[in-house]
């Protein structure tokens, strides 16, 4: 089992400085075929605006458009030029509403997405919003990477965080590639959700490690009790606490209004990582 085509979405050049050496580095270790896939955003005009925009102004934002999109593919040509695997230029004409759909298209016949982890501070709306429905609708295993810090491994140290339920076990299983070639995988979970639901998970998560035994990989077992803090906070402590240098877990796995009321694990991973996440739906 292993990783074999690798898409790596690129939005802009310090992204791209950004996401390049990581992704650079698992198509060398996988011995992958790298696709770096750029989509440029055609601009939407609305009836209340149209009166306000020249045709001259939308050429210059197209020919904007063009000329980031030219410097992203020679900034991934140029680090890749040199490389022994396969690397794939792609580029797509999309709206700024429609991006995470149709990057979510071209991942579907892919092997694992590389992401960049969003800036609400710098990045708009619009990013996090395609980043989402990327991780929701491609049907694949998306890594995120985290905007700040090196990263010079992935998956020596992996933690599972694990819920027992559909997407928690598909994300497990999609990180098998990475867990083959590590050194321990930490299967963690959190306990006091009443006694038949804990017995559940402690089955479950046994039964998981069996398996993960089987293919090879080395995992342990490990809870804390609930506590004040967010599940996403208890993951990301465990991950600083055992050094993990990557956190497998499923994604969005309640309803939107779930979210709002409670506050999802995924969106407070994707706020606040710190190492990379591998997330499946």
């Amino acid at each position: 089992m292993n990783f074999k085509t690798l898409l790596v979405n690129l939005n802009n050049e310090a992204e791209t400085e950004r996401l390049m050496p990581t992704a650079i580095m698992l198509a060398r270790q996988f011995d992958a075929h790298l696709i770096g896939l750029y989509a440029l955003q055609n601009m939407e005009v609305y009836a209340s605006v149209s009166m306000q925009l020249t045709g001259a102004a939308l050429e210059q934002l197209r020919e904007s458009q063009e000329a980031q999109a030219a410097r992203v593919k020679a900034a991934f040509e140029k680090q890749t030029a040199a490389e022994d695997f396969v690397a794939e230029w792609r580029q797509i004409e999309t709206s700024v509403a429609a991006t995470g759909e149709q990057v979510a298209e071209q991942a579907r016949c892919v092997d694992l997405v590389i992401l960049s982890q969003t800036d609400a501070d710098l990045d708009s709306p619009a990013l996090a919003s395609a980043q989402r429905r990327i991780i929701e609708h491609s049907g694949r295993p998306v890594l995120v990477i985290p905007r700040v810090g090196e990263i010079h491994s992935i998956g020596k140290r992996t933690l599972i965080g694990w819920s027992g339920t559909g997407e928690s076990a598909r994300a497990a299983h999609d990180a098998i590639p990475f867990m083959q070639q590590g050194d321990e995988t930490r299967i963690f979970w959190i306990t006091g959700t009443g006694a038949t639901a804990e017995s559940a998970m402690k089955e479950s998560g046994h039964d998981l490690a069996c398996n993960l035994d089987r293919h090879g990989i080395r995992t342990v077992v490990s809870h804390r009790p609930k506590s004040q803090i967010a599940i996403g906070d208890e993951l990301l402590n465990e991950a600083a606490d055992t050094g993990a240098d990557l956190i497998v877990t499923g994604a969005f796995g309640h309803s939107r209004l779930y979210d709002f009321v409670i506050g999802a694990t995924t969106s407070h991973l994707l706020a606040h990582m710190t190492s990379p996440v591998l997330f499946s739906r």
